[in-house]
């Protein structure tokens, strides 16, 4: 936790995600040394690539990466923008059947024309490393063994860093999409918080932001969240990643809480960039070591099975 909670300039700690991220990226490391030479192989992680999106570039290259860094497999598959929804099925099904893949992630958003849904629905469980078909979302929500999201799990790591055990916190989560809201909320039950899940229609949002422990904003827009919105030493997760035009004229990111009003009443604090963003390709990662044990009927290495939600 040292080094993942560093002093700031006001009030608030900052967690530092590029440092929990690191973490994580170790623990998938040693994990898949474990697996290899019990699998004959190395843990493999399959990314489809469809169109010349600048930023699904970027974390694409990311992902491979830092997939090949922790000793892992990478496959990707570069798809022209102009794909039929039925060939890129097809390339999905050929991923569920090659028994050397373990994990399988189409970027998201995929170009205009293609169903979405049914592509992600098409991914078979046991390689759902994303945590996005019916399947893992029903485990979510039965508390069965499964794949769990990404990002939200990434940002209950970050809130466990920061508070340690979060039994009996309170937790206001701040957007109820099936990326990141829901299945927030659900893990954060998990730990044995009580949860709200609010949204733009909750009643006097800022007085229910107020009386949580841990605030996760996962909204999409800039700097929606106030300091006087926060009760002071509150834990807040900025899952919002937004562009806005700086006073330069340059744009810049920024999160859906006011950053520098946050730091002067919470007592933890996610920056943007360098916060919940880097753990999401981290627990991707994670994710795959653990179905790649889990399809050979293994037991989860344990580095790996210490970072992932219960």
């Amino acid at each position: 936790m040292t080094d993942i909670i560093t002093p700031s300039r006001a009030t608030a700690k900052l967690i530092d995600g590029k440092a929990a991220a690191a973490a994580v990226d170790a623990a998938a490391a040693a994990g898949a040394r474990q697996l290899e030479p019990r699998l004959g192989r190395a843990p493999c992680l399959a990314v489809v690539l469809v169109g010349e999106d600048p930023a699904s570039q970027v974390y694409v290259r990311n992902k491979v990466r830092r997939t090949e860094a922790a000793g892992m497999r990478s496959v990707e598959h570069i798809l022209p923008a102009d794909i039929s929804q039925a060939e890129l099925l097809t390339v999905v099904r050929a991923l569920n059947e090659d028994e050397g893949v373990d994990g399988i992630l189409v970027q998201l958003p995929l170009p205009k024309g293609l169903d979405e849904t049914e592509v992600v629905q098409t991914i078979r469980p046991d390689k759902d490393v994303d945590g996005l078909t019916a399947q893992s979302a029903g485990a979510l929500v039965l508390g069965a063994p499964g794949m769990r999201p990404c990002t939200p799990s990434g940002s209950v790591f970050l809130a466990k860093q920061a508070l340690g055990d979060l039994t009996g916190k309170s937790v206001v989560v701040i957007g109820r999409s099936i990326l990141v809201g829901k299945p927030a909320a659900l893990l954060f039950l998990a730990e044995n918080c009580t949860v709200t899940l609010a949204h733009s229609r909750t009643q006097d949002l800022p007085a229910v932001c107020r009386e949580a422990d841990i605030i996760v904003a996962a909204v999409g827009r800039p700097n929606m969240v106030k300091g006087d919105w926060l009760k002071p030493g509150a834990c807040v997760i900025d899952v919002g990643i937004n562009r806005v035009e700086g006073e330069n004229g340059k744009s810049r990111l920024v999160g859906d809480v006011d950053f520098e009003q946050a730091i002067e009443t919470a007592g933890f604090v996610t920056p943007v960039p360098g916060g919940v963003g880097p753990m999401t390709i981290a627990m991707l990662l994670a994710n795959t070591v653990a179905a790649a044990a889990r399809r050979a009927s293994l037991a989860v290495p344990g580095p790996v099975a210490d970072v992932l939600p219960g």
